[in-house]
This record gives C-alpha cells, structure tokens and sequence, in this order.
C-alpha cells in the first residue's frame, strides 16, 4: 500500500513491538540478534546485526584535496581507498575523539578545524550501525608520522591526496566503492557546490547514537 506523506521528511524514532529477543552470536565487536516484532500488525523475525557504531574523517587541505588511505578489507577481498575512520568499541568514548585518534593512527596528521560533515546508518537493514563523518581542515604533518597500532591490516596504510573534483568523477565512476568515502566526497562536494550550507558544529548532539543507546542496539564494550 503506498500513499503520500504530508508529515516532516526528518528520520524519527519510533521502535515496533518487541516480542521476543535471542542472542545467537557474540564475537569481538558485535553481537547478532534474533528479534521477533510486531510491524502493521503482523509478527515478523529479523536478524540484527548489533554494532558499536564509527567515525571516519573526510580531510580537506588548503589545495582542495581529500586525504584517502588504502587498505585491505577480508570481507570483501579487496584493497579499497577509503577515509581515515575506526570503531567506537571503547565504553563512552567521545566520538570527536577518536576521530582524532584515528587520524593520527591511520594518516599521521592532526587538524585544527573540526566540523560534522554527515551522519548515516550503514546498513538499517540488518545492522545497527551507525556512522558520523567529520570534515577536518587546516591539517599540520605529526612530527614522527602515523601512530602505527594494531595489525594485518592496520600495518602498511599508504595515503594518496586527491582533489575533491577528481574524487568525486572516482566515485561517479564505480572506482571508489568505500561507504564513508562516497558519503563524505559527495558530502564535501555538495557543501562546496552550496553557497549557503552551513555544517553542524564538531561536538553537536549524535541523536541517531543517543536512540540506539536507548533502544540497546548497542553491544557492551
């Protein structure tokens, strides 16, 4: 059944009918769930994927370029070029703060101005994650380079600097495939394109995290 929408165009919360809740997988970051809901009436079962959300850093300098670094990715075979980005798997970590941890681990810079650029869910689907990519400017090299942490694939991290235009055309192209960097190159680039769009401040309210919180879509970290 379709029919037009006279409401606000604005995400809201507003959970179904949980029924019955089963845990039937717990690994290293996340966990699965079995939720059996109520929706429009009839009693449905969905898989959820419970996730610990993450940041990720669109970096633009004073040439206009983006910062992307490649590294590998298991689950799909493949090495991607991707922004600066990490999991919020520490307990009540501010998020702006591993934004900033993470691209002195992964870029080896620091930057001076902060703004949140976008926020989105991966994947509503199945997964509860949530994503909030920040736009960092005014970039400075850290003197001994990138803080060099984990392993595999956290290990060899080569950065290349792109101008927006041309990353834009690579997105459009099929050629970067990446969800923060798609989002935040097209992001950056309708914000350039926009005389009057205006970014919400770095530390503003995460609300779709604070909902997840809530509802306990969330694992224990």
């Amino acid at each position: 059944m379709n029919g037009t929408w006279s409401g606000p165009v604005r995400d809201r919360s507003d959970p179904a009918r949980l029924l019955r809740q089963e845990t039937v997988h717990v690994g290293g970051k996340w966990r699965v769930d079995v939720e059996q809901v109520e929706i429009a009436g009839h009693q449905v079962t969905r898989d959820v994927l419970i996730h610990p959300g993450a940041v990720a850093v669109l970096v633009l300098n004073e040439h206009d370029e983006v910062l992307l670094i490649r590294q590998y990715r298991q689950a799909v075979g493949m090495f991607l070029f991707e922004t600066p980005a990490g999991l919020l798997d520490k307990r009540d970590e501010d998020p702006l703060v591993a934004a900033q941890r993470e691209l002195a681990e992964e870029a080896g810079v620091s930057a001076a101005r902060w703004e949140t650029l976008v926020d989105f869910y991966n994947s509503p689907g199945g997964s509860s994650e949530a994503i909030r990519i920040y736009l960092a400017r005014e970039i400075t090299d850290l003197p001994h380079g990138r803080i060099v942490t984990g392993e595999a694939e956290e290990m060899d991290l080569p950065t290349v600097w792109v101008p927006l235009a041309e990353a834009v055309d690579l997105v459009l192209s099929g050629d970067l495939g990446n969800p923060t960097a798609v989002l935040g190159i097209l992001a950056a680039w309708a914000w350039r394109s926009h005389p009057t769009a205006v970014l919400r401040e770095a530390n503003c309210v995460w609300s779709a995290r604070e909902g997840l919180k809530a509802l306990g879509k969330l694992p224990a970290v």
